[in-house]
């Protein structure tokens, strides 16, 4: 008589299924150091750590897919990694570099950044099992993306750790600029995906000649290379409404041929 196989609970989890929740951990303790790092006014470190934290973020969801382990509880925790690592932490490294000194309204924009932050990742939770998400099936995301967003906003913040420019950090400039990237985090403007942006087969190695390039700049000068990624990244939005705009009219189009 051979003996019954053990009952999954006594089997356990394997450390491939837990792999994609752990990076997730890690990349919320990187994006967390960023504050520790910045109440010692150490802001190239404070971000380093956040951007370590979106590499990590980039990487948790892939890895999930590889090994099968998507989860609810990985969802969630990968929310919460977000609101922090993208929403707490840049809004206070931009309040203790600079917007503590504007009067009466700093810390209320770090507060409204944070909030948009949450909002944002609220709405993507909330529509992650809706199969009507026209931006999603189009291959674009809703508004501005949580690594995207803190990127933006601490794009002063790089500036002035790359040339010194007090302009830079002037706060009546960083706080309408973190005031307008909260907003479009969480507006309804389509921006561009990995998976909307396509490339004809005769741009394909011009294209990886500029990837190659674009990492030996990263290496070499990576403040330079971190500001031309996210100002770049900043001037495809009005792009992206258009291009979303011609799908859209060529949806509508064809269902009208179709009906």
């Amino acid at each position: 008589m051979s003996e019954k196989p053990p009952s999954a609970a006594l089997q356990g989890l394997s450390l491939r299924a837990l792999a994609p929740n752990m990076v997730t951990a890690m990349a919320l303790c990187a994006g967390l150091s960023g504050f520790w790092f910045a109440s010692q006014e150490r802001w190239p470190a404070a971000l380093a750590a956040i951007a370590v934290a979106a590499v990590l973020d980039g990487l948790d969801g892939r890895i999930a897919r590889m090994v099968n382990g998507q989860s609810r509880f990985g969802a969630e925790l990968d929310s919460l990694s977000d609101v922090i690592s993208f929403g707490v932490t840049p809004a206070l490294v931009a309040f203790m570099w600079t917007l503590q000194d504007m009067p009466r309204f700093g810390w209320t924009i770090a507060l409204f950044f944070v909030l948009c932050q949450a909002l944002r990742l609220a709405r993507f939770n909330a529509r992650i099992d809706t199969e009507d998400q026209p931006h999603k099936s189009a291959g674009f995301n809703t508004g501005v993306p949580a690594p995207a967003g803190a990127g933006m906003a601490l794009l002063p913040l790089l500036i002035w750790v790359e040339t010194g420019a007090d302009i830079a950090r002037d706060h009546w400039i960083v706080g309408p600029w973190m005031l307008f990237v909260a907003l479009m985090m969480v507006s309804n403007v389509a921006t561009y995906s990995w998976t909307s942006i396509r490339l004809r087969r005769a741009y394909r190695f011009p294209a990886l000649a500029i990837a190659g390039l674009y990492f030996a700049l990263l290496i070499a000068e990576p403040w330079i290379g971190l500001i031309l990624f996210i100002s770049c990244y900043s001037l495809t939005i009005p792009f992206s409404m258009i291009s979303y705009a011609r799908v859209k009219k060529r949806r509508k189009a064809a269902t009208s041929q179709s009906a």
